[in-house]
């Protein structure tokens, strides 16, 4: 479970009147909208591949404003400096961009809940002649950070106890461009926050995470001074059942499932992704207009199950790119196995099928994450878990839930009395995460 984790309290005495929002836009209960200024980042707001808004800070607001019956209307800005002077300047109720809560940003801003914990953390390239593991290593190096940014803040904390230290502040670029600069080569190391490191690293996985700069800080929300009444229905919200719902959501959907780093696994699917994802793709993509699987799903079940080698094979009579079953391949209408073609077609009809079959009171992204988990086990394994999901007060129809009595099917407690009996429900959980991580790196390859 995710707490929520509390913001910056605001302590103050006053008459009711003056307790009011002075913010010169008018508060969004007499409005309507809520206008929220973001920054473009894989952690806060970005467009996904049918160029649609989405990210953390996009779903946790939205979830803020409809529960209070508003709009929200986004400014997106491409640098944390710029967020900072819009809240500034008063031309929106709510900034939402990843910024770490700070006193001196708390001096001239208004500090709304947090909702996330972070450690800035220095990042190289794994083959830099000198990673600095300890702060006196940092002299000498050249760092990199985005302008006006936390780091930037930690770094000048650092400057009086160790002279020699040099970092440069960029106004035009943001981090996650900084890291792909370190990647290249073209500079040393950066500072960047856990998350965004976590979310990054694997599409560069050559990146190497060589020191945490800072303990663990807040991130959370920032309003333009006056907006005081806001300020406290944000706290509020977030100090509610429904908030911290939304904030599991928010980790469940973005973070949770990316697990441990692994190097040599994330390096070979970069590498995959370039020279052998290209004679597969058109296929993927006829499949989406087919089955209305998205493409760069199925992209990624075919490289969990066979590293899109077409003519993979298992022990247990599994082949194919999809590792079709010799029966369900016969069901499918599919000849052969090993052809790429219509392994994909079948691999695509059959996951369409198991999205198709459950009930339609499990919504997205959930249906999606227990269809690759009934492609994985079978649907019978999936539908006794949803039925001791049942029996032990948990939602059947939430995948969060649903992958805690997965492992139970291989628990003697509890298969002897399940109507398909045994299964290592531990796997399709493992699978699903690693699909959702494959898919994330894949995406790209379809934008």
């Amino acid at each position: 479970m995710v707490r929520v984790l509390n913001g910056i309290v605001l302590i103050v005495a006053c008459a009711l009147t003056a307790c009011s929002d002075s913010n010169r836009l008018g508060h969004p209960d007499q409005t309507g909208v809520l206008k929220v200024v973001t920054r473009s980042g894989s952690t806060t707001y970005y467009n996904n591949r049918d160029n649609r808004p989405t990210g953390p800070e996009y779903d946790l607001v939205n979830r803020f404003a409809r529960a209070h019956g508003w709009s929200v209307e986004w400014d997106v800005q491409h640098s944390t400096a710029n967020v900072l002077t819009q809240l500034e300047q008063g031309n929106a109720h709510l900034g939402a961009a990843g910024l770490t809560l700070l006193e001196s940003r708390s001096s001239t801003l208004l500090a709304g809940p947090a909702h996330k914990e972070i450690t800035q953390q220095v990042v190289c390239h794994r083959d830099h002649p000198a990673l600095p593991r300890h702060v006196e290593q940092l002299q000498g190096i050249a760092l990199h950070v985005a302008a006006q940014s936390s780091y930037a803040e930690s770094l000048r904390q650092l400057e009086a106890r160790y002279p020699q230290l040099v970092f440069t502040e960029h106004a035009d670029l943001g981090t996650e461009q900084l890291l792909l600069n370190a990647l290249e080569g073209e500079i040393d190391c950066v500072v960047a926050d856990s998350n965004i490191v976590q979310v990054n690293r694997r599409f560069m996985p050559e990146l190497e995470v060589a020191m945490d700069l800072t303990d663990t800080q807040q991130i959370g929300w920032y309003l333009p001074p006056g907006s005081r009444k806001l300020a406290r229905q944000a706290r509020d919200w977030m100090s509610t059942a429904a908030g911290q719902e939304a904030i599991n959501r928010v980790e469940s959907s973005y973070y949770a499932y990316i697990g441990e780093f692994d190097f040599v696994d994330l390096r070979a699917l970069n590498r995959r992704i370039h020279e052998r994802l290209p004679q597969f793709k058109e296929q993927f993509l006829r499949a989406e207009q087919e089955t209305r699987m998205p493409a760069d799903l199925l992209a990624a079940v075919a490289y969990q199950e066979s590293h899109w080698n077409p003519h993979a094979r298992s022990p247990t009579g599994v082949r194919g790119l999809m590792m079709l079953t010799q029966r369900t391949a016969r069901e499918l209408g599919v000849a052969n196995r090993l052809d790429p073609v219509q392994s994909i077609q079948g691999g695509a009809r059959y996951l369409a099928d198991r999205h198709q079959r459950l009930p339609d009171s499990v919504p997205e992204p959930d249906r999606t994450f227990m269809a690759l988990a009934s492609y994985n086990i079978g649907r019978g394994h999936l539908l006794d878990a949803r039925r001791l999901a049942r029996e032990l007060g948990k939602n059947p129809d939430s995948w969060v839930e649903l992958r805690e009595v997965l492992p139970l099917l291989a628990d003697e407690r509890y298969y002897p009395s399940l109507r398909y009996g045994y299964a290592r429900g531990y796997e399709p959980v493992h699978y699903v995460r690693q699909i959702r991580n494959y898919r994330d790196v894949i995406a790209q390859a379809f934008e």
